[in-house]
């Protein structure tokens, strides 16, 4: 053989063993999805929505990473005080053979709950909250990603529409979507994990130290109380 032809031979080789890049618009399987992802190291977010791919642009600080921190640092504090429920920050989530999301936030039950973790660490299943941060994507998260949620039973879905300075928490109920109110002191109350509850338009203004406030005073409930007890009797 040749030295050309050798080399030829080798590349052809290499090429076929290449896996090829995940792209925006590619229809895939769950596992070719996965097999792609997990070939781009530096690529940090990726979801996969009815079959086709969905990939970030470049995420600004005052348009998606600051009210990320802010969803997260609200929802670290709740699991600081509540046993029984697990945190995720950017997690990939595998719902269906055609829906592999990757939420900007999820809080789910650990035990008894709709989601397990799989062996090789994804969470398989609904997770009982997801909350998503709209700025570029707000399509997607309020139409395509809002009806795989609802089919799939994720019984809240947070969207905050940043751009247009409002933030939408879902309830399942009877396989629809509905919106939960504020109450007559501007606060919304989570029915699925107790003693969760939010001033929604302190969050929207920044004002972070009235968001902590509240959700102390959720903590503090009869109900969040009921809930520790109960997971601390469970261990």
């Amino acid at each position: 053989m040749t030295s050309s032809a050798y080399k030829i031979r080798v590349k052809n080789a290499a090429s076929k063993n290449t896996v090829p890049t995940l792209e925006n618009g590619d229809k895939l399987t769950q596992a070719e999805f996965e097999r792609r992802y997990d070939a781009m190291p530096h690529l940090k977010k990726a979801d996969l929505i009815e079959g086709i791919v969905y990939m970030a642009s470049p995420l600004r600080i005052t348009q998606h990473g600051e009210p990320h921190a802010a969803i997260i640092g609200w929802l670290m504090l709740y699991k600081a005080s509540t046993p029984g429920v697990q945190l995720g920050d950017n997690c990939t989530v595998r719902l269906d053979a055609d829906n592999e999301p990757q939420p900007d936030a999820l809080l789910r039950i650990e035990v008894g709950g709709q989601s397990k973790i799989s062996e090789d660490g994804y969470v398989e299943g609904a997770p009982e909250l997801i909350a998503e941060i709209a700025a570029s994507s707000v399509s997607i998260d309020t139409h395509e990603k809002l009806k795989v949620y609802r089919r799939n039973q994720v019984q809240e879905y947070i969207v905050w529409r940043f751009q247009d300075g409002e933030l939408d928490w879902f309830r399942l109920a009877q396989g629809n979507y509905i919106l939960l109110e504020s109450n007559s002191q501007g606060i919304i109350k989570s029915e699925v994990f107790p003693g969760l509850w939010l001033d929604k338009q302190a969050l929207l203004a920044g004002n972070l130290a009235r968001v902590i406030e509240i959700l102390q005073q959720g903590l503090t409930t009869i109900e969040h109380q009921n809930k520790v007890l109960i997971e601390k009797d469970r261990k």
